[in-house]
């Protein structure tokens, strides 16, 4: 079965309750168009939220949003077929799928293509608001 939702801005527990409260099971796909925040901080927040989601056994296919870094400027990135098209993941990450502008992926028996992002008026504020809070968490007793 295929889900879709977006804009879950890193916020794991968001997505957790999302796959929970919709029966999402294993093996099932959770599309999640524009903004997922797999990698918005940049730092070991990315990782928790991604070793979070990657234990549910729920294949994420991510389209990119315009709050978040794109897979294709990261080494740990590698390429591969999903369903007719190709998708970027990190080996220790399988179920969590990145799409590539402009590929057509065969979803359900419906051809769809991706194209992700946009730009954002706010994009600077946000950065500037996430930097705030990291040095919050890291500077509180």
């Amino acid at each position: 079965m295929t889900y879709i939702t977006g804009d879950t801005h890193a916020n794991v527990d968001d997505v957790i309750k999302r796959i929970e409260d919709n029966n999402i099971q294993k093996g099932d796909t959770l599309i999640v168009l524009g903004d997922f925040g797999a990698n918005f901080f940049l730092n070991v927040r990315d990782t928790i939220f991604k070793d979070r989601l990657n234990e549910l056994g729920v294949t994420i296919f991510a389209i990119h949003g315009n709050h978040e870094a794109r897979p294709q400027h990261f080494e740990e990135y590698v390429v591969k077929e999903w369903n007719c098209g190709k998708v970027m993941y990190e080996k220790q990450y399988p179920n969590i799928l990145f799409a590539i502008d402009g590929e057509v992926y065969n979803i359900d028996g419906k051809k769809t293509m991706a194209i992700g992002g946009a730009y954002s008026i706010d994009k600077y504020y946000r950065a500037f608001r996430a930097a705030l809070y990291m040095m919050e968490e890291f500077t509180s007793d």
